[in-house]
């Protein structure tokens, strides 16, 4: 077996305990190695004994085991823990999952206490709340690289604030932008995203232990007192939804799979920028390669390993949803398919985020190269539009007459600036003497101060804004 981080997987195929009085024959072994889940659900150990925990409580309170036997309950429970911690706990194969690894072996070393656990609770219920609980936990975590990943955009914008690049639509000049600006425009992406993280962790963080299999159970427990112990907000309403619900698995992974997807659109910027014919940024060493074959090189491998990723977090999305779409109420064994992707989705996306958080810190920025892309004046041909339009002439008619420059000038092959006011006069008779001040970069960027804007005194303000956010 691969994929334990702790502990061991052996090969024990003696008949499950949790239906050896119902089965006459021994399960094949081919089967047992089929259905087993233990190999990859066995990180669910810490929620399963947090839950178990909770359970027991609740056991308790209703006088269906002792004081002492919960104790025992609980010390054993912590024990098992412990030896997983440590690496010192053998999974068995035959017992499928985590869940039944860890009643078993609690059975076996504290006896009927042990046996009493999973009174009033099914698997399915079970199995229902160590998810929620892991998710919950795993939203926590990834809310806070989401703020890290933020910051460390924030913190390159802010070195480089007074560098202006030209912005690209169509992969084609367009328009200059403070390169602050661009990476801001991640910043307010990731600001939805952990929005979306924060809205499934509140849908998540609903109890449904104490459903049973499908119809709950006659031995009633006091669902709402367990909800507290584990921190849930409050309890499911419908038993057969309740084990049958991955609505919160799948929000969660459309979030992730919009996290790598706006990795991926940086992860191409930042290719691009890195490029021989860019040259906009140089990343440092610790978040390159080299080739076993072409000594100069030096690749992008983070962006470019992002940018892959991603593909394969946006199709764990789609098998959630296709393992789900044609599953009949209430538990089917499909369902055992959630974790792979849930659980590949969740590293792959901690791991870009933290890798990209190290890369972007170590961005230095080649200022004489923007400088030199962005002294293009045909980013400024929207300027000169603009300039006749402040001067009465339609923006329609302002742009036909700017296009018409611009041909002329690919005709004498030179640029804008070069034209004469006669030209510019001959195309349209509202130019005046000042139209060449249309060119000046500086006061180009200074009069893009509408809301949203990159002049340098929004930028500077939304930087503010986001540290301040960001604080903490």
């Amino acid at each position: 077996m691969t994929g334990l981080a702790t502990g061991a997987c052996v090969g024990d195929f003696s008949r499950p305990i949790m239906w050896k009085g119902r089965f006459q024959e021994q399960t094949a072994e081919l089967l047992q190695t089929f259905s087993e889940s233990i190999s990859f659900d066995w990180r669910l150990w810490r929620h399963d004994i947090e839950g178990s925990i909770a359970h027991s409580a609740a056991l308790e309170k209703a006088g269906l085991i002792s004081k002492d036997e919960r104790a025992q309950i609980v010390a054993g429970l912590r024990e098992i823990g412990a030896e997983i911690t440590a690496g010192k706990f053998e999974f068995k194969i035959a017992l499928e999952d985590i869940h039944m690894n860890i009643e078993d072996e609690l059975t076996r070393r504290i006896g009927d206490a042990g046996a009493k656990l999973h009174t009033a609770r099914s698997r399915n219920d079970q199995v229902a709340t160590d998810i929620r609980l892991y998710l919950r936990d795993e939203c926590d975590a990834l809310s806070v690289l989401v703020r890290d990943f933020q910051r460390a955009l924030v913190e390159l914008a802010e070195r480089e604030s007074n560098v202006i690049i030209p912005g690209y639509t169509h992969l084609q000049r367009a328009q200059p932008v403070a390169f602050a600006h661009h990476l801001l425009a991640y910043v307010e992406m990731f600001a939805r995203d952990a929005a979306r993280i924060s809205d499934a962790r509140k849908r998540m963080n609903i109890l449904p232990l104490g459903s049973g299999a499908i119809a709950g159970s006659t031995i009633v427990l006091d669902r709402e007192f367990i909800a507290s112990q584990l921190g849930f907000d409050g309890v499911t309403q419908n038993s057969m939804d309740a084990v049958s619900d991955r609505d919160f698995a799948v929000e969660l992974l459309a979030a992730l799979a919009l996290i790598a997807t706006h990795l991926s659109r940086l992860s191409e910027d930042v290719i691009l920028w890195a490029s021989s014919e860019f040259q906009f940024i140089t990343i440092s060493d610790a978040y390159t390669t080299g080739s076993s074959l072409m000594p100069q090189k030096k690749n992008p491998d983070v962006a470019e390993l992002t940018r892959g990723k991603t593909g394969r977090v946006i199709g764990n999305l789609v098998s959630l949803l296709t393992t789900l779409k044609g599953l009949p109420m209430t538990y089917n064994r499909d369902m055992q398919e959630d974790k792979e992707p849930v659980f590949d989705s969740v590293d792959t996306v901690k791991n870009s985020l933290a890798v990209f958080i190290g890369m972007m810190r170590g961005i230095k920025v080649n200022r004489a190269a923007c400088a030199t892309a962005v002294a293009d004046p045909m980013l400024l041909a929207t300027d000169l539009a603009d300039y006749l339009v402040n001067h009465g002439v339609p923006f329609r008619k302002a742009h036909e007459v700017i296009g018409k420059a611009v041909a002329l000038c690919a005709q004498r092959a030179c640029a804008l600036p070069a034209l004469t006011l006669t030209d510019y006069q001959q195309l349209s008779s509202a130019f005046a003497a000042d139209v060449f001040e249309c060119f000046d970069l500086a006061k180009a960027m200074a009069a893009r101060k509408a809301t949203g804007a990159p002049s340098p005194q929004n930028v500077s303000a939304q930087i503010a804004r986001w540290k301040a956010t960001l604080a903490g």
